[in-house]
């Protein structure tokens, strides 16, 4: 059966839609909390009650923001049932281990922990309180740890192979699942980000305080502790996610090569394209300026080992279509004689390209009976959306070295003790609050849409994952996602603003700002 493109690409957007969404809530409650935990440290070091006040204010916008988090997680993974059924069919056995872990950090761990951090203050002592708000901010890191493990896999599947008897593909060693290059790589790339959202969201808050006259000694010690975060944050996400680029490289070579909009394989070291126009229908970038070597050293860490290019990836990809037809037929044989020794002998030797096979589901119900045309337009359907890759990994570079440079003045600034003497400086820190949050989820959609076509890497193209259901099924469930977490999304801000324009004082956390008095009774009591 020929599989109903309408049926995939509407469950596609329905799954971006959500993802997307939940990832306005994730990283900024990944670095808000650490935040918390500092603040929460200098407080107990030093057991002034300004910083508690100032744990407790950023604690209740934090709580706000995790369970707007929570509730479209949830949401979320119900989507594996409904609209990928054969995808969790087919390799739920490797994916749901780290997915049911991370339900148990985020909804057992962590909801226990933020129900300690809300209630404890008067129940229990100082030191444990702050242990309790330390922990929270590494069992958030944590959840974000195994959703980044189920998700490293789909990038590159290791640890894990198809079993002829099952016809599924399941774990075979789950110490390398968890230890995923890719995973890691994406965790401390994704909390880092996470950790400057969170530093921007105090440092533009408490801009607009100091703008306004209002809390400003509140304001400016949120202001240093956002700067000093947020800077080492900053330089952390460029460092490493030149990592990151280096694992993509080693592991999804189109993806590297579309980001670069790199149709032909460069000489060693390759060049960085640092502005272009990718021409898709020609396959060349127009206009491109080039910064040598820098790719190369990105990619490689090495001056002599090329990036292939678009066009020999395809071809490369051609063989392993061929390869996988082989395994393919083998896979049928076994499905009907498990026991054929020359079918097990040739899966063994192909198993690998099994899933370049399946490319062809899209367009014929056999892959067997493919022909040279029908191999090519596989081949080619591996090549993702270059402008969209090329432009969104741009603009996300861009806003990271912003935030290298906004944070850094914010520290100098601080630690002169000026951090309200600059008018314009306050202004653009406040007007940078969106920022983060794009670059976010840019870094979402270079990470999805660019391993497109493939759900799994190299094992099971997104479009045989789908469910066996109608586009009118689809299109309810989507516009209902789409009411419900836009509902969620307009409740957050109003409440965010809501909290925000109340300031600390607002919530009696900070003593009111007491009016001038009168001339007359100034100069009463000054004995006139």
């Amino acid at each position: 059966m020929i599989i109903d493109p309408e049926v995939v690409t509407l469950s596609r957007m329905q799954f971006a839609l959500t993802a997307l969404y939940h990832f306005l809530f994730v990283p900024l409650t990944l670095g808000l909390v650490w935040i918390l935990a500092i603040m929460e440290s200098v407080y107990v070091m030093t057991g002034r009650e300004v910083w508690k006040r100032m744990v407790q204010f950023w604690g209740v916008l934090f709580g706000i923001n995790f369970a707007m988090g929570v509730a479209t997680g949830v949401t979320m993974e119900f989507q594996f049932g409904m609209n990928w059924a054969y995808y969790a069919h087919y390799v739920g056995d490797v994916f749901g281990t780290p997915l049911a872990i991370e339900g148990l950090m985020a909804f057992f761990l962590e909801g226990t922990l933020v129900g300690l951090f809300f209630m404890g203050w008067s129940r229990i002592s100082r030191v444990a309180h702050l242990l309790v708000t330390w922990f929270l901010a590494l069992a958030t890191s944590l959840s974000a740890l195994w959703i980044l493990i189920a998700n490293g896999w789909m990038q590159n599947p290791v640890g894990s192979a198809f079993n002829a008897d099952t016809m599924r593909m399941e774990v075979t060693s789950f110490a390398e699942v968890m230890f995923n290059p890719v995973a890691q790589a994406k965790f401390v790339h994704t909390v880092s980000a996470g950790y400057v959202l969170g530093s921007m969201f105090v440092l533009s808050i408490s801009a607009w305080y100091l703008l306004r006259g209002r809390n400003v000694d509140f304001a400016k010690r949120s202001m240093t502790v956002a700067a000093s975060f947020g800077l080492a944050a900053a330089l952390s996400v460029v460092v490493l996610g030149d990592e990151s680029g280096y694992a993509v490289s080693e592991n999804q070579k189109m993806k590297m090569a579309a980001i670069e909009a790199m149709w032909e394989t460069e000489p060693a070291p390759a060049s960085f394209t640092l502005f272009g126009i990718p021409d898709v229908e020609n396959r060349t970038t127009h206009y491109a300026l080039r910064i040598p070597w820098v790719m190369g050293l990105i990619g490689t860490r090495s001056i002599d080992k090329p990036i292939p290019g678009i066009a020999n990836l395809v071809e490369d990809t051609k063989g392993r279509i061929h390869d996988g037809i082989l395994a393919y037929d083998a896979m049928l044989v076994l499905r009907e004689d498990k026991n054929n020794a020359q079918a097990k002998a040739i899966l063994a030797t192909h198993d690998k390209d099994m899933g370049y096979a399946l490319l062809l589901k899209r367009f014929m119900d056999d892959p067997r009976h493919a022909t040279p045309a029908d191999i090519q337009k596989a081949a080619d359907s591996t090549i993702p959306n270059v402008p969209v890759l090329f432009w969104s990994f741009r603009v996300m570079v861009a806003c990271g070295f912003y935030f290298i440079a906004l944070f850094a003045v914010m520290f100098w600034q601080a630690s002169k003790r000026q951090l309200d003497k600059r008018r314009w400086l306050l202004k653009l820190a406040f007007w940078s609050l969106p920022l983060p949050w794009l670059a976010a989820e840019l870094g979402w959609i270079v990470a999805e849409y660019g391993r497109q076509p493939w759900a799994i890497e190299g094992v099971l193209p997104t479009a045989l994952g789908v469910s066996s259901v109608t586009t009118g099924q689809v299109w309810t469930s989507l516009g209902g996602f789409v009411l419900f977490y836009s509902a969620l999304a307009i409740v957050d801000a109003a409440l965010m603003l809501k909290y925000a324009r109340k300031g600390p004082e607002g919530l009696g956390l900070w003593p009111p700002v007491e009016p001038e008095p009168p001339v007359a009774t100034v100069a009463a009591h000054a004995g006139v």
